[in-house]
């Protein structure tokens, strides 16, 4: 979905951005009319000339004066006069924990080198690597400039965009963080306790989107007249309480631990007769 360079030092490597990750629209509703429950069509209109237009004959127009626009089509973006248009300029390389993945992490795309940049490539790699830092740089994608970050993983450069720092937004004004909350040494390690017997690997092959499931028991339901009751709210657990409810938690988990682990070696030997 896009093709250019890498380019660090005098250094340029030809490469090739695919996406990394797609949307899986596992449930999807229709969008009716609430007369006659029939679906609901859109048309792009034209008012001036009183007429549908076609996705494919609409043009792009950047508004230069009230109703003056200048045409801009596919040619003129790719001459558009930007160096991250075709070029990712690594500008810096900075500690891999520096940048804060929950906040500035957007979209993923792996990285794929050019047969003639294949040396190059893995070079950086495995420098990165080696010295457990990411590149940032700068890349002109879908109609605007966006700040990145290279980093290498599972033997590939993955390319992850990021938010700019004007669009994080402040925690001033969140109401839950105002004043000083003391903590009890027990109830902290208690919660330490809690946290150990739940720590693993992550594996993601252990989690499914179970959304899907849930919304068609909702709609079967419906088709046969039943209700669907909601699970219970969570209630959180008293001050009071806090400590049986970590020592609780931390009981059950260990159960569901040893439960897990004594489960695995069955799937291993299921998976091997089935072999």
């Amino acid at each position: 979905m896009w093709k250019g360079v890498v380019s660090f030092g005098m250094v340029s490597i030809p490469i090739r951005l695919y996406n990394a990750t797609e949307s899986s629209a596992k449930v999807s509703f229709r969008q009716l009319c609430p007369d006659h429950r029939s679906p609901i069509n859109y048309k792009r209109w034209c008012p001036e000339g009183e007429h549908e237009v076609q996705y494919g004959e609409i043009l792009k127009g950047f508004e230069v004066g009230k109703d003056r626009y200048v045409i801009i089509d596919d040619k003129d973006m790719d001459n558009i006069p930007l160096a991250t248009a075709h070029s990712i300029d690594i500008t810096e390389f900075v500690p891999s924990d520096d940048i804060e993945p929950g906040l500035y992490y957007n979209s993923a795309y792996y990285v794929e080198p050019e047969e003639l940049g294949k040396k190059p490539y893995h070079l950086l790699r495995k420098a990165l690597e080696a010295t457990s830092r990411l590149a940032v740089a700068k890349i002109a994608l879908r109609d605007r400039e966006h700040l990145c970050a290279l980093h290498s993983t599972n033997g590939v450069l993955l390319m992850n965009t990021l938010h700019w720092p004007d669009e994080i937004r402040s925690t001033e004004g969140l109401k839950g963080l105002d004043g000083e909350v003391k903590i009890n040494p027990k109830e902290l390690e208690m919660a330490k306790a809690l946290i150990e017997s739940l720590a693993d690997t992550f594996d993601p092959s252990r989690y499914k989107d179970e959304y899907r499931e849930a919304v068609m028991k909702v709609v079967q339901a419906k088709v046969e007249g039943e209700v669907i009751e909601a699970p219970p709210t969570p209630q959180p657990a008293k001050v009071m309480d806090l400590m049986e409810a970590l020592r609780a938690s931390v009981d059950a988990a260990k159960k569901q631990r040893a439960s897990r682990e004594k489960a695995q070696p069955e799937a291993k030997r299921a998976r091997r007769k089935a072999s």
